[in-house]
C-alpha cells in the first residue's frame, strides 16, 4: 500500500490500482494503461507567492498559464522547476503528483472538464502506478476550487 492509497483508504474513497510501464508524463501514462488521454488527469505544480499550488487538468489538454494565474490569484505564478517539485513533494516521483491537496498540503485548482468524467485515472506518486476513482468521490471532502484552466482547442 502506498502513501496515496493509504490516504484514500482513510478518506473512504473507493479506488482501483493499475500497475504499468514507467511513464514520465500523463500522456505516456495513458499509453501505458492502454486508455485515451481523456481518461487521465495530470496534476501540475505552480510556484506562487503563497507557496506551491496544484492544478488538475485532463491529460489531453494543455494548461493555460494565464487562466491558471487568474485561478490562483497570482499573476506571477509559474510552472515549478524539477528542483522545486522535489523540495516540495519529495515523496512523489517527478511527473507523478496525485491531485490530492489534503495529502500534499497544497491548494488544488481543478478544471471543470475533469469533473465531467465519472471516473478518472491519475498518478499515484510513482511513475509505475496509477489510480482509478470516481471524480465525485476523489474530490469529496477536498478543498478544491473549480476554475477554467484550459482553453478549447
Amino acid at each position: 500500500m502506498s502513501f496515496v492509497t493509504e490516504h484514500l483508504e482513510r478518506r473512504g474513497v473507493d479506488y482501483e490500482v493499475a500497475e504499468h510501464a514507467r511513464a514520465l508524463t500523463s500522456m505516456e501514462e495513458a499509453g501505458a494503461l492502454g486508455i485515451t488521454a481523456d481518461e487521465v488527469v495530470k496534476t501540475v505544480m505552480l510556484a506562487t507567492d503563497r507557496g506551491p499550488a496544484l492544478v488538475v487538468v485532463p491529460a489531453s489538454r494543455r494548461l493555460d498559464l494565464r487562466l491558471a494565474r487568474e485561478a490562483v490569484g497570482d499573476h506571477a505564478a509559474r510552472l515549478a522547476s524539477e528542483d522545486e517539485l522535489q523540495r516540495s513533494f519529495s515523496e512523489c516521483e517527478l511527473g507523478a503528483l496525485p491531485p490530492l491537496g489534503s495529502l500534499l498540503g497544497a491548494p488544488v485548482f481543478v478544471d471543470p472538464e475533469v469533473l465531467e468524467h465519472d471516473t478518472v485515472m491519475f498518478a499515484a506518486g510513482t511513475q509505475t502506478q496509477s489510480i482509478k476513482a470516481r471524480s465525485a468521490d476523489l474530490f469529496r471532502g477536498e478543498e478544491v476550487q473549480v476554475s477554467p484552466l484550459t482553453r478549447p482547442d
